[in-house]
Order: C-alpha cells, then sequence, then structure tokens
C-alpha cells in the first residue's frame, strides 16, 4: 500500500521497539479497549484520530506538560 520497505542492516536490538512498543502500549489503554468498532474503516479513522490527539494535543509530564508537537516546535525555535 505505502511501499515501506523492512530494514534488515543489523541484528535486531529489544531497544530498537522500545518506543513503538510503548506508544502501542497507550493506544490500547487509551483508545482501543474503551471503544467498539463496527468495520475496520472505523478503526483505521480511529487510530489516524489518535495519533493525531496524542502528537498535537496530549499533554506529557516528561515534555514539561506540552504534547509532542509543542515541545519539538519549543525547542526548534530556541
Amino acid at each position: 500500500d505505502r511501499a515501506v520497505t523492512q530494514s534488515m542492516s543489523r541484528k535486531g536490538n529489544c531497544l530498537d521497539n522500545a518506543a513503538m512498543e510503548s506508544f502501542f502500549g497507550t493506544l490500547k489503554a487509551e483508545y482501543f479497549h474503551l471503544n467498539q468498532f463496527d468495520s475496520v474503516e472505523e478503526l483505521k479513522r480511529g487510530i489516524d484520530d489518535y495519533i493525531h490527539y496524542y502528537n498535537h494535543e496530549r499533554i506529557k509530564l516528561k515534555l514539561e506538560g506540552l504534547s509532542p508537537v509543542q515541545y519539538r516546535t519549543q525547542a526548534l525555535s530556541a
């Protein structure tokens, strides 16, 4: 669909996946398990909406109470 190719450049390291594993755990806890879906398309739209929320609106204390986008924007403008 999006012509994504898996990287096979080196031996796998569990730390490489830590960020995505953390995100998927949060996605399941905050979105997937709290909703019911009538179709795969509804689920896909919901995941797209959640990813936008996660990056643009959901604040994180580790990021000084900012969303990831706000934090990166602040860092780039400094």
